[in-house]
């Protein structure tokens, strides 16, 4: 009985995010577009600080699923701790679809086991801003110019994000 419960009380709180997140989505105005600016862009990291986007950054990338998260998180966890840095890029991470419990009892402790930086899109509203018309399923990669998008490729795993990155 109270697994039925349980079951009954996670289904009303995934539905009700999604409903939520139709309307967000259909409302937003798509951040990742070729040529729009990024300057300025401000997330939170895993340890809730504050982080605006380097204007020297080269390349954002975004995993908006967790079969993308997880591939990235094993990508970098195998670099050495200043990789972005070297590589003059930013890792940002959707986690706005799951539960607010799961984020704070098991998400956000992990992620701040990390050896690397993560920006964070916690936030309905925003996710669909950086997400419209993106193919949720592939990493995200944005390449900038002066913090202008001049171009957003996908990648599919991590061979392919390492490609992207060096180049």
């Amino acid at each position: 009985m109270k697994n039925i419960i349980l079951s009954l009380i996670l289904a009303f709180a995934f539905i009700g995010c999604s409903s939520k997140s139709d309307e967000a989505t259909q409302k937003a105005e798509p951040k990742l577009v070729v040529g729009k600016s990024l300057k300025g862009m401000t997330l939170k990291d895993q340890n809730e600080k504050n982080v605006t986007v380097p204007d020297d950054t080269k390349i954002i990338f975004f995993s908006f699923s967790k079969p993308t998260g997880h591939a990235c998180n094993a990508f970098l966890e195998s670099k050495p701790a200043n990789y972005l840095a070297e590589h003059k890029a930013v890792y940002v991470a959707d986690v706005s679809a799951a539960p607010g419990i799961i984020k704070s009892m098991f998400i956000l402790p992990d992620l701040k086991k990390l050896k690397f930086p993560i920006l964070l899109i916690n936030d309905d509203t925003l996710s669909a801003e950086y997400s419209k018309g993106m193919n949720k399923e592939s990493i995200i990669v944005v390449e900038l110019d002066d913090m202008n998008i001049k171009a957003i490729k996908k990648a599919k795993d991590e061979k392919a994000l390492e490609a992207l990155l060096n180049k």
